[in-house]
């Protein structure tokens, strides 16, 4: 391809993608008529481990109407699910088994998408939630596409992890990203192969929205790994794309995997959307765990989760 192709080409993917990441951010609404049955909950009704979904780091996906279906899935699995309205201290994470966290911004100002991307986590909460994991709790942490990576770096490090603040898509075709334990992008670990036939997962399905990291040492569990097609696109300003914004390839980085640290267990996501049941643009777009061709996010869900709670088995 020529370089006026190919940035002709690049331009075309740039309009593409600012309309639909701008729709996802102003009329992505939850899918109410996405809910399915857990045929064998792990535990009985609020009788399971505690789970705190951070709601004070200005996480989108935690508000009620985005991330409802999350919370209503884990509660039919025997979860009990309550957010957390303070900082990460000590004290506010003794009660929890897992916490969630998604999306986090800065308070300076969580709508200012335009680097350099301010930290969402102060140092005292990055310290205290390292040492609640290594003393036995769990972690859940989801960052989508810029600034969300570069606002959560702290503690993506404190587990090993190096976030690119940026947009990991296929360029040639950007949405969705289709990660399959046959070419080894999915691998295998108790949370892809579950306990039993029903719990293994074959294929994930993940969407334009996320983002790529790398493992900075071996306690890093690789599950979801880029092919040789992905780059992560790097802009001045979130969803501002032209033939010029930098690109950089990720192959061989991750968007999903695992960490035992100390007594304690991390999953780590590069995208959000895959654990959620949205409705996008006005065509209304299914996206997430109602996305059709992605029936095993679901057990993907639900095998990450007992996976953190320690279920028997997990």
């Amino acid at each position: 391809m020529s370089d006026r192709l190919r940035a002709a080409a690049a331009l075309g993917l740039a309009s593409s993608l600012v309309a639909t990441l701008s729709l996802r951010g102003a009329q992505e609404v939850a899918d109410p008529k996405y809910t399915p049955v857990i045929a064998h909950p792990e535990y009985a009704a609020d009788a399971g481990p505690v789970v705190l979904v951070d709601r004070v780091h200005h996480t989108f996906h935690a508000q009620e109407e985005h991330f409802a279906l999350f919370a209503g899935l884990l509660r039919r699995d025997g979860y009990r699910v309550t957010g957390l309205d303070a900082p990460l201290t000590a004290d506010a994470l003794a009660p929890a088994d897992v916490l969630v966290i998604v999306n986090a911004l800065a308070s300076s100002d969580p709508r200012e998408w335009t680097l350099p991307t301010s930290p969402a986590f102060s140092s005292e909460e990055i310290a205290a939630v390292r040492t609640w994991v290594h003393e036995g709790g769990s972690l859940l942490l989801i960052a989508d596409h810029m600034p969300a990576p570069g606002a959560a770096e702290g503690l993506g490090r404190a587990f090993g992890v190096a976030f690119m603040n940026g947009f990991a898509i296929v360029e040639a075709e950007w949405d969705p990203l289709v990660f399959r334990r046959a070419d080894a992008t999915l691998r295998a670990h108790p949370i892809t192969d579950g306990r039993a036939s029903r719990e293994r997962v074959e294929s994930v399905v993940t969407f334009v929205s996320g983002h790529a990291f790398r493992a900075l040492d071996a306690h890093v569990r690789p599950l979801l790994v880029f092919g040789r097609d992905v780059v992560s696109i790097n802009p001045q300003r979130a969803w501002i794309f032209d033939a010029s914004t930098p690109r950089v390839s990720v192959e061989g980085w991750l968007q999903g995997a695992a960490v035992e640290a100390g007594a304690g267990r991390v999953v780590i996501l590069g995208e959000a959307a895959m654990f959620a049941a949205q409705l996008v643009g006005p065509r209304r777009i299914p996206t997430g765990l109602n996305r059709p061709g992605a029936p095993e996010n679901l057990p993907l869900l639900l095998n990450t989760m007992r996976w953190l709670s320690r279920a028997p088995g997990f």
